[in-house]
């Protein structure tokens, strides 16, 4: 049977009300749970949890690039931490230069060159050092410069458009040839032993079918990208993440047995799958399913013969985090790398306020 009781111990929970929020102020530090306030490095390892709640493909299939998990015990602040180190500080791989031998087509070289440059890359930027300009005198401004093994990647695009059937000159988009330059179109031109180093997972763009030009009878395009390891901060060119998210784990929590017509208004109040129908002694009964995906509109609060018999709140140390990677690498993996990161901030901090 359930028990349609208020939860009590609100002092670690967000209250939803009908025209205001409760509790919704944080704490400055880790750790907080309510009833001990005080930072212990040995008390939050034992509380801090990371629980995987799912894996995706993305639209082509690629495995693990969408990922869900639950955070718990654990503040705001350092969430947000790797939310933003995941956009801006995780390093990836990007076309940076762009050396245009020939360009006809209708699009102009800089807008040329900035699609390229937007191209996510199936490299894993760990195994590459970044980019250090050397200049050099009397450097030849049509030579190429050289690329190395360990900081470049180098792609050549060379595509002409042409007619097919000789018989019917003209643009007929039937009788042309590479009338759409893809990113299949890139070809990885290895440098030095990256042939041998990337020989089970080839260098290239992560998704063959993005259109980099349109092009018509006797255009061309042919360039050499040279594609350096950056981070978002610089370029967003060079975050390795579509999105990464947070919020608060919802809760709701029948006050109430709710039956038959109101429970079928309560169910439509909230997000699909909130609420569910049950039988019990020929009447539909409203109970909570899954919480977890409730959009928390707070649509019950219109209804004032239903407004009473829930209760909403969110939990303040239990965060819902959502990565989805652009394809490089998976996002258990910047999760990972981004924890890294703020770990080294940690570290770096702590050094200079000794030195100091």
């Amino acid at each position: 049977m359930a028990e349609y009781k208020p939860i009590t111990n609100l002092m670690n929970r967000l209250v939803l009300q009908e025209h205001n929020v409760i509790n919704a102020g944080g704490a400055d530090y880790p750790g907080v749970d309510g009833e001990n306030h005080i930072w212990n490095v040995d008390i939050f390892k034992q509380k801090f949890q990371i629980k995987i709640i799912k894996q995706s493909p993305d639209h082509e299939g690629h495995a693990n690039m969408e990922i869900e998990m639950d955070l718990l015990n654990i503040d705001a602040a350092v969430v947000n931490s790797i939310r933003r180190i995941l956009l801006s500080e995780v390093p990836s791989m990007a076309i940076e230069k762009v050396y245009i031998k020939n360009n006809n087509s209708l699009i102009m070289d800089e807008v040329l060159a900035h699609r390229l440059g937007l191209i996510p890359l199936k490299a894993d930027a760990r195994m590459f050092e970044y980019f250090q300009q050397e200049e050099v005198k009397g450097e030849d401004p049509n030579q190429l410069p050289p690329a190395s093994e360990v900081d470049t990647l180098v792609f050549d695009l060379n595509v002409e458009c042409y007619n097919k059937n000789k018989a019917q000159p003209g643009n007929q988009l039937e009788n042309l040839v590479n009338s759409t330059v893809y990113t299949s179109d890139l070809k990885w031109k290895p440098v030095g032993s990256q042939q041998a180093t990337f020989s089970a997972d080839p260098i290239r763009p992560v998704h063959d079918n993005i259109i980099i030009a349109k092009m018509r009878s006797k255009h061309a395009i042919e360039a050499m990208c040279y594609a350096y390891k950056g981070v978002g901060k610089d370029h967003s060119k060079f975050s390795p993440v579509a999105t990464a998210s947070y919020r608060l784990l919802p809760e709701v929590t029948l006050l109430e047995k709710v039956m038959d017509e109101r429970a079928e208004r309560l169910q439509q109040c909230f997000s699909p799958g909130t609420i569910e129908m049950r039988e019990e002694d020929g009447h539909k009964v409203a109970v909570v399913e899954s919480a977890r995906y409730d959009s928390c509109s707070r649509n019950v609060f219109r209804h004032d013969d239903l407004k009473d018999s829930v209760q909403l709140t969110k939990k303040l140390d239990h965060f819902i985090f959502n990565i989805e990677s652009v394809g490089a690498v998976t996002p258990d993996v910047l999760f990972s790398e981004a924890c890294k990161v703020l770990q080294g901030k940690c570290i770096e901090f702590l050094d200079e306020m000794k030195r100091l």
